[in-house]
């Protein structure tokens, strides 16, 4: 597993190699650094998990529904995006309760989602029946507030999927997968997104998790191609990392954040991923930490 080398938009000539920290998961995803600890879901063995940098795994809760992005009230509660019931869930001491309904909002099963330091959370949705074959249908994005209101932010997104806060707050970037572009918003003080753009073009790519790093480059997971990918705003891949199956999300963690976590599974359909259990956490070091959140 080797950087791809290449001259083009100013690709760096090095080679890395990722290691892979878990394994034997059925589909990871939304990889969150916190508290010492890399938590992600894997979503098609319904649970909620964390992994430490020295391999040791633990299981934090299941969750019946599909669980995918996480994030934290600013009280300390994990917040769970539950997929197929549309929901945002709490997790309070051991125990889950519904923090928001959103299949009125929501036009097929939820996904990704990202938390801002006041609570708010920011929730994708397919939009579509994907692992049917379906065809395409544009969808919204649904802020959710932390007293667990619920109201359409954006609309017209092609499969939204891993989303950043910029370290001010103030920027809003996502992963349109079938736009195959990342967009951006400005985001104002009561959580309305505004001045809707895209922030970079990715030719070839179907981009799916982001995380951002302190030069505000964003690194993309590209399943299609098989590859993480760091972009520039104005669209120059800055390096390219691939992997041996796929990647579906990264996190840049670690105690200096320079620890590229990445997700990947060999399919993505709920019955093969269960059957293979080829989904691992990887990890390579890079020389940018993370910032902003999640």
């Amino acid at each position: 597993m080797t950087i791809q080398q290449g001259h083009r938009d100013g690709e760096r000539e090095m080679a890395r190699k990722t290691e892979t920290l878990l394994d034997g998961l059925a589909f990871p995803e939304g990889p969150r650094w916190h508290a010492g600890a890399l938590w992600f879901s894997d979503m098609h063995f319904y649970r909620v998990m964390t992994v430490e940098p020295d391999g040791r795994s633990e299981v934090v809760v299941e969750v019946p529904n599909r669980p995918s992005g996480l994030g934290w009230l600013p009280d300390g509660r994990l917040l769970i995006v539950s997929m197929t019931d549309r929901r945002v869930l709490c997790l309070e001491a051991s125990e889950l309760r519904v923090h928001a309904e959103l299949a009125d909002l929501a036009s097929f099963h939820c996904n990704d989602m990202v938390v801002d330091g006041v609570g708010r959370a920011y929730v994708g949705n397919f939009g579509f029946d994907l692992d049917a074959g379906a065809d395409l249908e544009p969808t919204a994005l649904v802020r959710v507030d932390p007293d667990g209101g619920a109201r359409v932010v954006a609309d017209g997104l092609k499969f939204p999927k891993g989303m950043v806060h910029t370290p001010d707050g103030g920027s809003l970037i996502m992963a349109e997968t079938f736009g195959a572009c990342l967009t951006a918003f400005d985001i104002e003080d009561d959580g309305s997104l505004t001045r809707r753009r895209q922030w970079a073009r990715l030719e070839g790519a179907f981009p799916d998790g982001i995380c951002l790093d302190a030069e505000g480059a964003i690194w993309v997971a590209s399943p299609v191609s098989g590859e993480v990918m760091r972009v520039r705003e104005d669209g120059d891949v800055t390096e390219r990392i691939a992997v041996e199956t796929q990647p579906y999300a990264c996190m840049l963690g670690g105690a200096d954040r320079r620890t590229l976590f990445i997700c990947t599974a060999a399919a993505s359909h709920p019955d093969l991923c269960r059957e293979r259990r080829s989904g691992r956490i990887e990890s390579v070091r890079v020389e940018v930490p993370g910032a902003g959140l999640p």
